[in-house]
């Protein structure tokens, strides 16, 4: 059954997308057709998530993205990115990689092109003069950056302005236990400008999902990265989670989730399966009260 999510709109553009969506970097294991990506890809449709998020560099994540879409009769928003590898060096090469990305796509017109990262040795400004290129060329009918600190927000945002293009979003970090947009600024900048603040890893790779603590550790290289001694350090904030979670009949991942919908940003969360993309759905049609967030806030949690 296909839900109706709340929709925001991607920065001053006229492109409305679900208050959440959903990332895809782990969909890149093969380029093939893919059962399991395409169930999980009707539950996210399903759940009222209407925006996908992917990039040149997940692997084969625009294929097997593609594949769904044309096997659907349901067409998401589809953002993906172009990674600014130093032997790019012009803005042709922007709208090439753009070309192709849309070819394994499927489509014939980008819902959101976003630059990766800033990277020398070409400008800001070049790659933001190729996305209006993009624009006009009919090629994307939305573009934004991501990685990009507060002063290269308003660089990029300038020039695209100068072509009456605006700047749709900025895709960074963002969650409980990362929270430099905050406290840098950048979250300010991004409400002043017009700009929707993307939130990957909001999750925080699985350490704000409720399914971890000190002694249930999870597997693989975030067991080094995630190790006891910083479980054992987060563990009042996701108390403090799972008390929210439980007097409201939701998951702690979802009060973690709507934590950021509460800060004006967009939160996209991984989801390897029909269950996770439903779950993560759950976060939104709701907010947390005031005094929940500043419960959450106020608990006192060293920077990873």
């Amino acid at each position: 059954m296909e839900h109706e999510a709340e929709t925001v709109e991607l920065g001053r553009t006229n492109l409305r997308v679900s208050s959440l969506g959903v990332g895809t970097n782990t969909w890149g294991s093969r380029a093939g057709p893919d059962p399991d990506k395409r169930a999980t890809f009707d539950a996210i449709l399903d759940s009222g998530i209407t925006l996908i998020d992917t990039a040149e560099v997940y692997g084969a994540s625009e294929q097997t993205i593609g594949h769904c879409i044309r096997e659907s009769t349901r067409r998401p928003a589809v953002l993906t990115k172009f990674a600014p590898l130093p032997w790019r060096l012009g803005k042709r090469a922007m709208i090439s990689a753009l070309r192709r990305s849309l070819s394994r796509l499927s489509l014939t017109t980008m819902d959101v092109y976003l630059l990766h990262f800033p990277s020398p040795p070409v400008s800001l400004e070049t790659w933001a003069d190729a996305l209006a290129d993009a624009v006009e060329a009919g090629l994307t009918r939305a573009v934004g950056i991501s990685n990009c600190n507060p002063a290269q927000t308003r660089r990029v945002h300038t020039v695209l302005a100068a072509r009456g293009i605006p700047l749709a979003c900025n895709e960074v970090g963002f969650s409980l236990l990362r929270r430099n947009p905050e406290h840098n600024g950048l979250l300010n900048v991004c409400k002043e400008l017009g700009v929707t603040l993307i939130a990957y890893q909001p999750l925080a790779s699985g350490m704000l999902s409720g399914k971890y603590d000190s002694k249930h550790r999870p597997g693989g290289i975030r067991r080094l990265i995630y190790n006891s001694r910083y479980l054992t350090r987060i563990q009042p904030l996701l108390e403090a989670l799972k008390r929210i979670a439980d007097a409201r009949g939701k998951t702690v991942s979802q009060v973690a989730l709507n934590w950021i919908l509460c800060k004006g940003a967009l939160p996209i969360p991984g989801a390897k399966s029909p269950e996770q993309a439903r779950l993560n759905a759950g976060a939104m049609g709701w907010r947390l009260t005031s005094a929940e967030v500043a419960e959450l806030e106020a608990v006192d949690i060293l920077p990873h």
